[in-house]
């Protein structure tokens, strides 16, 4: 009895929409053999280490998480909520990492030996370009929907 209602119970942990807390993810990469660090505290400061010279850091805000990864030389912005993968120069790293602070973003350095995969493999021995920066998932459609309303209303203004 005593199970069935703890299995009841919120937890702080997760919840129905797939969120995880921080103290899950960081048990999951343990197994990995990888460690979270916040990035602005006070012990990955004063290591000094200029962040292209990481593999990954993994950001929160409101209980949305995503990546920021490098394969091969290359940095990607994993955001779900983007049409793809963006593309971001190493300049542009420590902007971006500074612009998510601003934000509210929680970010955290993952460190230790990332295991492989085949995207890795792949961009280690080419670089990539990026022609397109990909949009925000529903910002085309609302693109396309406001135009589409200008233009009825410039039609219709056309017949008065």
């Amino acid at each position: 009895m005593d199970s069935i209602f703890h299995e009841k119970q919120p937890s702080g942990n997760m919840d129905d929409s797939g969120f995880f807390s921080i103290q899950v993810i960081s048990n999951a990469l343990r197994v990995w053999g990888l460690e979270l660090i916040l990035f602005n505290s006070r012990e990955y400061q004063s290591l000094m280490i200029n962040p292209i010279n990481e593999n990954a850091f993994i950001c929160n805000y409101k209980e949305h998480w995503f990546t920021i990864r490098k394969l091969g030389q290359q940095w990607f912005n994993l955001n779900s909520l983007l049409t793809g993968p963006e593309l971001i120069s190493d300049t542009y790293l420590a902007l971006f990492l500074a612009q998510l602070q601003q934000e509210g973003y929680s970010i955290f350095v993952i460190r230790g030996n990332l295991p492989e995969c085949e995207a890795e493999q792949i961009l280690g021995i080419m670089r990539v370009q990026q022609q397109q920066r990909p949009r925000l998932i529903g910002e085309e459609e609302a693109q396309t929907s406001a135009g589409y309303v200008l233009y009825v209303q410039t039609i219709q203004r056309g017949r008065g």
